[in-house]
């Protein structure tokens, strides 16, 4: 598959602090999937992850994109997405390896964390049932007045859903604050994009509905933040959803221990030429931000993801009595028999 447009960059530029920022949030998604991962192989945690390596330009720039109090919507590859999002990492590894330290107690694992403090409101496990949650978030903030824009991410097997089309439909009908982010990847689970759709690019799905898509390369951070930014002003203001397909790459396979043998390795090598960790420090020198800042920044990110691992994993389990905490609303009384 190839990029064959993006979004228009309008002659806007971003500032040293900016590209820091994308490159911070990228070194922390990396060393946290990476950290995770290589315990898992390691024999050290007995957990699985579903790893994001390769997809960190895309969240960097939603997170750049967004509001503290704009709302999020993820998938189970999502831990990156956390990160973006502000998602204290002993939070998410807390959940990951279910200990007391995690976002929900160490009761949600990895495929259902949820953090409304950030704006994280649902991970979900199932493919393509948070576009429809995402579309009840962006209908309630047109409810309370508020001009929040909810973000949702999902993978290009997520758009071939039912819950996908009748969310587009409805967000586009409805000309609701959302922001549709397909993070493609080439692969959904372990079948090719090929095998799932006659289509070339997921955005031109978004025709169909009345509403804009684009196609923007997902391993370019700048690029991806300026379509990102232009959908959520554009939704801000009142004019309604966009699809985003941002094209990268899945250098793990599906599930941490997945050999990911179905990818060709010509396939496989090609993208790692594009890996954004390796591609983005020269648009940052490019930019005037040296060398030495440019691994201190990812020195300082692997340095945080050691501290939160080892603080998540020293926590206790969650205790027994906590098990139905969390269920119903508050107020609500539970009765046995």
């Amino acid at each position: 598959m190839t990029v064959t447009e993006s979004a228009p960059p309008g002659g806007r530029q971003l500032t040293r602090e900016q590209l820091a920022t994308l490159w911070a949030t990228m070194c922390q998604a990396e060393a946290l999937d990476s950290r995770i991962v290589n315990g898992i192989k390691r024999g050290e945690f007995a957990t699985v992850i579903w790893p994001s390596r390769g997809q960190e330009a895309i969240p960097a720039a939603m997170g750049l994109a967004l509001r503290p109090d704009d709302r999020l919507v993820t998938t189970y590859r999502g831990l990156h997405d956390h990160i973006a999002k502000g998602v204290p990492v002993p939070e998410i590894v807390g959940e990951v390896l279910g200990t007391s330290a995690g976002a929900c107690g160490g009761k949600g694992g990895t495929m259902h964390i949820s953090d409304p403090e950030h704006g994280v409101m649902m991970t979900t496990g199932i493919v393509g049932s948070g576009i429809p949650v995402a579309v009840g978030l962006a209908l309630a903030a047109r409810k309370d007045g508020s001009d929040r824009v909810t973000a949702v991410t999902f993978g290009d097997g997520a758009t071939n859903t039912g819950s996908f089309h009748e969310g587009v439909n409805l967000a586009a009908l409805w000309k609701l604050p959302l922001v549709l982010i397909c993070q493609n990847n080439l692969y959904a689970e372990m079948t090719p994009v090929e095998e799932t759709m006659a289509v070339e690019h997921v955005a031109q799905r978004a025709a169909g509905v009345g509403m804009k898509g684009v196609t923007v390369d997902g391993n370019d951070p700048v690029a991806t933040y300026l379509a990102i930014s232009e959908a959520v002003a554009w939704a801000r203001a009142g004019h309604g959803p966009t699809l985003i397909e941002a094209v990268t790459f899945r250098f793990e396979g599906h599930y941490a221990g997945d050999g990911s043998s179905y990818i060709p390795a010509e396939q496989m090598a090609g993208a790692r030429e594009r890996d954004p960790m390796i591609t983005f420090p020269k648009t940052l020198l490019a930019a005037g931000i040296t060398q030495d800042q440019i691994d201190t920044i990812q020195a300082q990110a692997r340095a945080e993801v050691d501290e939160g691992v080892q603080q998540a994993a020293k926590a206790a389990a969650p205790e027994a009595s906590l098990i139905e905490n969390d269920v119903y609303a508050d107020g609500l009384v539970v009765t046995h028999g």
